[in-house]
């Protein structure tokens, strides 16, 4: 039985970054849509090219359309942001990219930010340091959350994105050294679906501190709108729904075959979700 509500249903900007920020918003509204996810990249909101009123600005386009934000996600997998550089420069630099984010969430209205761990170098050369470099980032951060009314989203990433937390025993690891009531976990379906995962082990183990879903379809890789991969989405939503699950589900669809028609995958996507659950 699928519990899972549409209000759930959150869907995110990344594949509209060839058009405005308005197009994707609007296309939310008309896809019957109430809550969204904001990555935080150029030219949308990358948070050091902007001031106080445009963190605003933004904020109001959100609210006047009657939508939600449910998590503000800052890019962190393309730009030199890396929480377990081998450099204390680059670690600086990066833990203040997330401070500012951090303090724009809240400012935006959102309880709820994505981050990750980054990455040691693949060797396994530097894999001690890298590990403590990332936990103590991520407990920095935690408390400056904790400040904020802010929860943060730890997200696991695939194994050729980071070799710190790539799959679940990785993310119990770093929670459970973290031990903040300001961080929790979230799943990716990609990254999940390649370590042989499914949300029921996620269910289990975390309960309620699993606070954030990427929902997307994959071959099994891919970000790709639902109907266009292999994933098991009507299962996926049955587990979810078996423990309860009250958070967003977030369409993060990212496969550059839809950076032309970013609104036919949102449509796509939503058509078919909305299927299984009205059904």
């Amino acid at each position: 039985m699928i519990t899972i509500q549409k209000s759930q249903i959150a869907v995110m900007n990344i594949q509209y970054r060839y058009f405005p920020l308005e197009k994707f918003l609007d296309d939310a509204v008309a896809n019957q849509v109430q809550n969204v996810e904001l990555w935080g990249a150029s030219p949308f909101f990358h948070i050091e090219d902007m001031t106080y009123r445009e963190v605003q600005q933004v904020r109001r386009a959100i609210e006047s359309r009657g939508l939600r934000l449910v998590c503000l996600t800052p890019e962190q997998c393309v730009y030199p942001v890396n929480l377990a550089a081998p450099t204390g420069t680059a670690r600086r630099r990066s833990l203040k990219f997330f401070e500012d984010n951090l303090r724009a969430a809240a400012e935006l209205g959102t309880q709820k930010m994505l981050v990750t761990t980054g990455f040691g170098y693949f060797d396994g050369s530097d894999r001690e340091e890298a590990w403590k470099w990332a936990r103590e980032g991520l407990f920095d951060l935690a408390e400056l959350a904790q400040a904020h009314g802010v929860t943060l989203a730890l997200e696991v990433l695939r194994r050729d994105e980071s070799n710190l937390v790539y799959n679940l025993p990785t993310l119990l690891q770093m929670l459970q050294e973290l031990d903040h009531g300001s961080i929790g976990g979230m799943i990716d379906t990609i990254p999940m679906a390649l370590a042989g995962e499914r949300p029921t082990d996620y269910l289990k183990a975390l309960g309620e501190r699993l606070v954030h879903v990427h929902f997307i379809d994959g071959a099994p890789r891919g970000h790709l709108a639902w109907g266009d991969g292999v994933l098991d989405m009507k299962g996926y939503l049955e587990e979810f729904s078996a423990y309860g699950y009250q958070n967003a589900l977030s369409l993060e669809i990212t496969d550059g075959r839809y950076y032309l028609d970013p609104t036919a995958s949102v449509k796509q996507s939503i058509d078919a979700l909305y299927a299984v659950l009205e059904h």
